[in-house]
């Protein structure tokens, strides 16, 4: 039975590649050109004449920020696709479309019960009592914010009926049904139930996530350690948004008096001390929530990404290599984790759950250091030399992540 699982979970693992493999690429234009759009940093750089709206290399940075987010903003369809082909026996082909099928079918039943429920108005705008972050648009449709672990469950769901009826016999009447046709149609009610189970399960799940976000805010360095780790655990299932956008936005992750102005959130907070020239140092309170990501996105993953590399078979190196210098180049420069998190999640999750702990204690440190760096949307070494190296040690102690990133990169690694 565990060597059975185990083939389960590597195939699992394999079906991911292929989206992996475009991450690495959508990570750095969603990265680079957010990064480099934003009027913060612009402002910060005063290179409003090159960078500013309406030159040249604004407008190409935002079509390279607009490609990037196309590709993560659909990245669970993009799984929901990838899982169904690599986990099909036969006529794979039936079994991702089949897989396209049954997302939309899911995620349009879970609108229908939001619009009939009245979270949902007029199938367009989302009620005011909604918590932020539970509802998103999937693929043009407002539905529960389930991240890539929604494709997962289409994948593996449509794989398992596609594996069990795409040879099924129908009496002769039916007999256009049978067979690989029978399994957009099976998918199709299987999935409108699906939909339906989500609708009364999930946002359970979202509201325990966020009334434990109250008590990590009041915990002090435990709590920021406990706050990184459900954070990076959240990551797969696309909920990870739920749980940090009240820290980054909301009076959760604090508030403070700014030249003269009450601010709310930790990500706000920054930015607000970022244009007030009298702040003599950032605060690490309001950075806790974010400031950790530069020692383990810059340092710690890249590191594993070597290990999985020196510890590769012989004739996989070459591919293994390819793959992860992307990714570990994406997870430096940007932030994006996915593309080395994901490689390794299914196949070994024990030592995703090891990257969950690391990453936890890095928020930590950060925070007892009182190293306080902000970032546009992930710790990658653009957002880390903008709004660090270039405010200087005395306002961010950016010095300090070189030393700290060294260490775990070599925890990482080993």
């Amino acid at each position: 039975m565990k060597a059975k699982i185990f083939s389960v979970l590597q195939r699992i693992g394999r079906s991911f590649m292929l989206p992996i493999a475009v991450l690495p690429v959508a990570g750095l234009f969603l990265g680079i050109g957010s990064s480099l759009t934003s009027n913060t940093t612009i402002s910060s750089l005063h290179l409003e004449a090159i960078l500013g709206k309406g030159t040249f290399l604004n407008n190409f940075l935002t079509i390279l920020t607009n490609v990037g987010n196309a590709f993560f903003n659909n990245l669970p369809i993009i799984f929901a696709a990838a899982v169904a082909l690599g986990m099909a026996k036969k006529a794979k082909e039936v079994a991702v479309i089949s897989a396209v099928i049954a997302f939309f079918v899911m995620h349009t039943t879970i609108n229908g019960m939001l619009t009939l429920s009245g979270v949902i108005i007029d199938n367009q705008v989302v009620g005011t009592n909604v918590l932020d972050g539970t509802i998103t648009s999937t693929c043009g449709i407002l539905s529960l914010e389930m991240g890539v672990f929604g494709g997962i469950i289409v994948g593996l769901g449509v794989s398992f009926l596609h594996n069990r009826f795409y040879q099924i016999q129908l009496p002769s009447v039916l007999s256009f049904f049978e067979g690989e046709r029978f399994i957009p149609i099976i998918s199709t009610i299987s999935f409108l139930f699906v939909g339906i189970l989500m609708f009364y399960l999930w946002p359970f799940i979202q509201n325990a996530i966020f009334a434990l976000g109250k008590v990590v805010s009041t915990s002090g360095y435990f709590g920021t350690f406990i706050y990184g780790v459900i954070k990076r655990l959240l990551v797969p299932f696309g909920l990870h948004h739920v749980f940090y956008l009240p820290f980054w936005q909301t009076a959760i992750g604090g508030t403070m008096t700014v030249n003269e102005v009450m601010v709310y959130g930790g990500q706000n907070i920054f930015f607000a001390q970022l244009a007030d020239p009298n702040v003599l140092h950032f605060s690490s309170e309001a950075t806790k929530y974010f400031t950790g990501e530069f020692i383990f996105m810059i340092f710690g993953l890249p590191g594993a990404a070597l290990a999985m590399y020196h510890t590769a078979k012989p004739e996989m190196k070459k591919a293994i290599g390819t793959l992860f210098f992307s990714a570990a180049l994406t997870s430096i420069l940007t932030g994006i984790t996915e593309p080395i998190e994901f490689s390794f999640l299914f196949v070994a999750p024990l030592l995703f759950g090891v990257q969950v702990l690391l990453a936890g204690s890095a928020y930590m440190i950060a925070h007892i250091f009182n190293i306080a760096i902000g970032l546009t949307f992930s710790g990658g070494l653009i957002d880390f030399v903008i709004f660090g190296v270039l405010q200087g040690n005395s306002k961010t102690n950016w010095i300090l992540v070189i030393p700290i990133g060294i260490i775990y990169f070599f925890l990482y690694y080993f």
